[in-house]
């Protein structure tokens, strides 16, 4: 907390407990007049409104009056100050609480855990919200104890969509005059823009249609990441399908064959593949002649028996030869096999890579720079830091934030090397660095923080950028602003221009390669990657003219 005035007394400042002999006796109040017959006293006048007064703060020594106020360390929120009293939210590893702060008693009081709340304006009542449930009660000072509810069961309102739409039209069109990274608008004229549209809104029929219509006015900018979605939609049930992680196809028997198998990280829930699973062991070749005890034989497709049995337990029988009977498993279907796919196709780009570099070159591919692309570099990077080469691949990187993260570890310069007795590896000051070239590919796909990527890389000339430009577009989001039913606008708020000279960067064009090269759809399908074939010619070309570090010195000689 800080105090605004200088005169303002801190809660916690120390006390003086001396007893004080010479205290002023307290005067008595005036008593009110009696009338002159000796009746009840006069009528006192009205007090009149106190004057609101403006609130005094001293700027200067302001920084000096910074108190910390004695709670536990934790992640501070939602918080209210009434009268001597603060009331916030906290959580730490220990869970999330609601919680009450006494500046007279300096006490710190929980009042529940997973409690969320509101305080009305008079600071005399408390809405509190657990377990989608919501009580209104008096401002406590102690543990809430409530089994009364507000009833939210019949709880329903008119919408007038017609007003609503056009409201949260205009609604989007001000946020982005407001927080458009550039006030000039890329040079449109953005009432004008308004207007152009508007006149579409008597004919906006649902909620689909606004969201086109919104998406039409906000392109006019121009640029990246300028998007529309969300709005209260009728939700659409999905029936999952149950996916085995393979390729099937209709043998002449009628039987289904397992023509291939997406191998899995059966470890993990996100990526175990039904067929390899312990205990079903499913081969290339097999037949699956049952499902559930149907024959497949005389199914036209064989994952009309799998509707809406994704994570659910199904027999399957299976056999060699395309024949009744066979032995029966249990499997668990997926509802997705799209990570299969993507951990198979990284997995083969990785074994690629080792048998044409003889095991010198490592392989990491970055799906995005968020969380999940961070991952994937830790994943690999640290095992593949032995090897004497490493080839980077950003293509189809969706974004996100983390890629100065990533250059910092690529940029890593040894300072030193180190030794130890009976450790064969040598070991290096810093640590966890690629010493060996390096080689990026890049293609239409890279986009946003996976252009400023390239770019980054090719600014630090960490080495050589093979495929084609990137998407061009990093002009920057934050989360939405609430609309009335709930829509999502993203508003391109902050841009990056060149650190050299005053020119924009990236933003509408990309980042070209050094070496461009395109990878053929149909040689593509076939198994054949032109541009990761690229750079393990150009990375095997590099480690040529690699350096060594140095070996270890002769040991030193301190007899003489």
């Amino acid at each position: 907390m800080v105090t605004l005035a200088k005169d303002t007394p801190s809660p916690f400042a120390p006390s003086n407990d001396e007893v004080k002999m010479d205290e002023p006796k307290a005067k008595k109040e005036a008593t009110p007049a009696k009338d002159k017959k000796g009746g009840k006293p006069e009528k006192a006048e009205k007090t009149p409104e106190p004057e609101i007064k403006p609130v005094k703060i001293d700027i200067e020594g302001i920084q000096q009056r910074i108190i910390e106020i004695p709670v536990d360390a934790g992640n501070y929120r939602n918080i209210w100050s009434v009268e001597d009293k603060i009331y916030y939210n906290t959580s730490n590893d220990k869970g999330r609480f609601a919680k009450v702060y006494d500046l007279k008693k300096k006490k710190e009081t929980e009042l529940g855990t997973n409690i969320s709340f509101d305080i009305t304006a008079d600071g005399k009542k408390m809405l509190v919200r657990q377990k989608n449930k919501f009580s209104m009660i008096d401002l406590p000072s102690a543990k809430i104890n409530t089994d009364e509810y507000i009833d939210l069961s019949d709880l329903k309102i008119w919408v007038d969509n017609k007003q609503e739409w056009k409201q949260i039209y205009d609604e989007a069109w001000r946020q982005m005059r407001d927080f458009f990274y550039m006030p000039t608008m890329h040079g449109l004229d953005w009432p004008a823009m308004h207007d152009k549209y508007a006149v579409m809104l008597p004919y906006v029929n649902n909620r689909n249609d606004l969201t086109y219509l919104i998406g039409e006015m906000i392109a006019e900018l121009s640029v990246g990441h300028s998007y529309v979605s969300g709005g209260e939609r009728k939700p659409i049930v999905r029936i999952d399908l149950g996916l085995l992680g393979a390729q099937l196809s209709k043998d002449a028997s009628g039987y289904f064959r397992i023509d291939s198998l997406l191998q899995g990280a059966n470890w993990s829930k996100e990526l175990y593949s039904p067929l390899t699973q312990v205990g079903v062991g499913a081969k290339k070749g097999e037949y699956i002649t049952s499902v559930n005890g149907k024959t497949t034989k005389d199914m036209p497709d064989i994952y009309t028996s799998l509707i809406n049995n994704a994570d659910k337990n199904v027999e399957l029988t299976l056999n060699s030869l395309p024949a009744e009977g066979g032995r029966k498993v249990l499997v668990v279907p997926v509802s997705d096999e799209s990570k299969l796919y993507y951990y198979n196709w990284v997995q083969n780009n990785i074994r690629k890579v080792d048998e044409a570099t003889n095991g010198e070159v490592g392989y990491i591919h970055i799906p995005d720079m968020g969380p999940e692309g961070l991952n994937e570099f830790v994943k690999y990077f640290y095992p593949q830091l032995a090897k004497k080469a490493l080839i980077i691949d950003d293509r189809g990187n969706g974004g996100g934030n983390v890629s100065p993260m990533i250059l910092e570890r690529l940029t890593r310069e040894i300072q030193r090397s180190n030794m130890a007795r009976n450790v064969e590896q040598i070991g290096h000051t810093p640590t966890k660095l690629m010493l060996g070239p390096k080689v990026l590919l890049i293609n239409g796909y890279s986009a946003s923080d996976g252009d400023l990527f390239p770019y980054g890389f090719e600014k630090y000339h960490i080495g050589k950028v093979i495929g084609k430009r990137t998407w061009g577009g990093v002009v920057g989001i934050r989360g939405s602003l609430p609309f009335v039913d709930g829509a999502d606008l993203r508003k391109p708020e902050f841009a990056s221009y060149s650190a050299d000279e005053s020119k924009w960067i990236v933003e509408g064009y990309g980042v070209d390669p050094d070496i461009e090269i395109d990878n053929d759809p149909s040689r593509e399908y076939a198994g054949i990657d032109d541009q990761l074939n690229k750079a393990i010619e150009v990375i095997l070309e590099e480690l040529k003219s690699y350096k060594e570090q140095p070996a270890i010195p002769t040991p030193p000689d301190k007899s003489k």
